[in-house]
């Protein structure tokens, strides 16, 4: 810590505590608390009981939770390779004079301007599109995918964007002058080095998705209902311990994957 006194440390971590515990701690708590409970009359809840985590990885939660990662992946493979390309291709473009900087700077509006807006616009722009020929995803888990895809694609590109530009040309430069083709510096070269950078896009790309309800309710199909859908149904008709124990297992399935994923990344850190 930079503060060097045992007072200072002290009173450093108890800041920590007060600010931590009731703002972020808490509420964690209440809801796994809730989750094993049938009754909270009072101040602690009572009734425990596991049947609320019986019904969330079975029936219906259990597809919840297949359809919520299923999006999630592939909004995020999707978003990670869109983004990474408009990154590298916003790099060669500010490289390029005054003309490829302000297109650059436009680019990169364009990709962040999902995050400028409510998601629940999003959802509604994306259902208008989309709704009338020559493409029709109305009705289909597509276009519940595709509005993910463009809520979390800004997160990728804007990570990936700052890696590039904390590259060192040298490793490029040298491949080229060896005789390496473009797209074997990018492939064995350039990506590479990126990986890390990837993996952390990724992961946070993943844990947007897994969490996304306020486009999702606008466009999600009988068929194909995420997660946190089912969570606001269930908690908005009076379930609150179902809809907790759902809650709980929403939040370990996406701690499990970020975990797998910063594996990953710190196995790439040391390539």
């Amino acid at each position: 810590m930079l503060v060097h006194s045992r007072t200072g440390r002290w009173t450093a971590w108890a800041g920590f505590a007060v600010l931590f515990v009731p703002l972020f701690a808490l509420p964690f708590l209440v809801i796994v608390a809730a989750s094993f409970s049938t009754n909270w009359s009072g101040a602690f809840p009572s009734g425990p009981t596991t049947a609320h985590y019986a019904a969330a990885v079975r029936g219906e939660s259990l597809q919840a939770l297949t359809t919520s990662l299923v999006t999630a992946v592939t909004a995020s493979l999707i978003a990670l390779t869109a983004g990474t390309w408009a990154a590298l291709a916003g790099a060669a473009l500010g490289g390029g004079g005054p003309w490829g900087r302000r297109a650059k700077r436009v680019l990169d509006a364009l990709f962040m301007l999902p995050v400028a807006v409510p998601s629940v616009v999003v959802g509604l722009a994306v259902l208008v599109a989309y709704s009338q020929p020559p493409v029709l995803l109305n009705g289909t888990r597509w276009i519940v995918i595709l509005a993910h895809t463009v809520l979390v694609t800004a997160f990728a590109h804007q990570s990936v964007s700052a890696a590039v530009v904390r590259l060192d040309p040298m490793y490029e430069q040298a491949a080229a002058g060896l005789g390496a083709r473009p797209s074997y510096v990018l492939l064995r070269v350039k990506l590479p080095l990126l990986l890390p950078s990837l993996n952390a896009a990724a992961g946070l790309c993943f844990a947007l998705s897994m969490g996304e309800l306020s486009a999702t309710m606008m466009l999600y199909p009988p068929d194909w209902t995420p997660l946190p859908v089912l969570i606001f149904t269930r908690t908005d008709r009076g379930a609150l311990f179902t809809g907790s124990a759902l809650a709980v297992v929403l939040m370990a399935a996406t701690l499990l994957a970020l975990l797998a994923v910063s594996r990953i990344r710190t196995k790439a850190s040391y390539r």
